[in-house]
């Protein structure tokens, strides 16, 4: 280990972990085969869920074999990272539209089309969303602690904006708000008693608002973007005010994750004050994988007592990082927050949407496992 990471600040027993991981994961090709057969009319509901549940029971085996203190269900049971959560909230129906999002990736331009929705009723929440996930992911751990991945509050209105927002139902949008931050409230409520004490908001309408484009298409429609992300950052705020002591909530910050592509560039100097500032959080991942992400100069914001999970090992390629390269960049981001305050991950989730990215399970692997031994290089066991 080079000796510019100076000391070994104490190992983390609470998340963030040192170690830690966004939270999807490849899914392994005997699940893509039985979703596959599942969308044939060739396998029953019962066939499918008994599919993922192995392939969950493997994965968290996995995540543990490797040194990993949380682990997830890989998000395996989802299409989408997002979507599959905000379809089942109440008053928010899929339409037939689609929602298509300009990506980019080493190879040019492409896109990522995602199933459409409405709020077409008062937002709700009808029941508990991955509750069944979660309680199947509970019992599978055995040294880990169980994290459940949902996205953020913000997820729900940035796919739309207000066009998809009912005026009927809601003529004044600050009661859509109010309605959106208390069923995610209802939700934090109902994971914690099903024993959930992890819970991650996984979010890319912070990040978009980097990117000078996505700002412009923001103002297209109507909302302001210098203001945009306080107003994200207060609905997140208001959701989890009351979680108990007991649970830790972290955020993850995106710029698009899908099949190796991202949709945004840019640092995080224009979100990052209020940002790292008031988001009420335990813990910020952050992107830093490539110069997309800038510089680790927004992290001077970070208040004392607030972690932030540096997201340094790319999840859009296979390649395996220099692990002499990551604990200087560690110690580079040390400079603007103490080192006790950092942690190491992957930089987004391996398989936002079912396809994943541009990697095999045993890249994969590699890159969770050089996350363990850098962690503990750094910090400790």
């Amino acid at each position: 280990m080079p000796d510019t990471v100076e000391s070994t600040p104490a190992v983390r027993t609470s998340p963030p972990f040192r170690a830690d991981h966004v939270g999807s994961l490849l899914r392994p090709p005997a699940l893509l085969a039985a979703r596959q057969r599942y969308a044939a009319g060739e396998l029953d509901d019962a066939g499918l869920c008994a599919a993922e549940d192995a392939a969950v029971s493997d994965v968290v085996a996995l995540q543990e074999s490797v040194g990993l203190r949380d682990a997830t269900d890989g998000e395996f049971r989802r299409t989408s990272w997002h979507m599959d959560f905000i379809h089942r909230l109440g008053g928010v129906s899929r339409t037939d539209g689609r929602v298509e999002v300009s990506m980019r990736n080493a190879g040019g331009q492409t896109s990522f089309t995602s199933a459409g929705m409405a709020v077409t009723g008062r937002v709700r929440l009808d029941e508990p969303i991955f509750a069944d996930a979660f309680d199947y992911l509970k019992a599978q751990v055995t040294t880990a602690v169980p994290k459940l991945t949902i996205p953020s509050p913000s997820m729900v209105y940035a796919r739309g904006g207000r066009a998809v927002i009912s005026e009927e139902v809601y003529p004044d949008v600050e009661e859509f708000w109010a309605d959106l931050s208390a069923a995610y409230a209802d939700e934090v409520r109902a994971l914690h008693d099903r024993g959930c004490r992890y819970l991650q908001l996984d979010d890319t309408a912070l990040a978009y608002l980097n990117d000078p484009a996505h700002r412009e298409q923001l103002r297209e429609k109507g909302d302001d973007p210098d203001t945009q992300h306080l107003r994200y950052i207060r609905q997140i705020n208001a959701a989890i005010a009351d979680r108990p002591a007991d649970m830790a909530v972290t955020t993850h910050l995106c710029r698009g994750n899908y099949r190796s592509s991202w949709a945004a560039e840019g640092g995080y100097d224009h979100v990052a004050e209020a940002l790292f500032g008031e988001l009420a959080v335990d813990g910020i991942f952050c992107e830093f994988d490539d110069e997309r992400s800038g510089t680790f100069a927004p992290l001077r914001y970070v208040p004392a007592g607030k972690q932030v999970v540096l997201g340094l090992v790319t999840t859009k390629t296979g390649a395996l990082e220099d692990p002499d390269e990551l604990k200087r960049r560690i110690d580079e981001a040390a400079r603007y927050v103490p080192l006790d305050q950092l942690c190491l991950s992957p930089q987004c989730g391996f398989s936002s949407t079912v396809e994943g990215n541009e990697l095999t399970v045993d890249d994969q692997k590699r890159k969770l496992e050089l996350v363990v031994a850098v962690a503990e290089d750094v910090w400790g066991r």
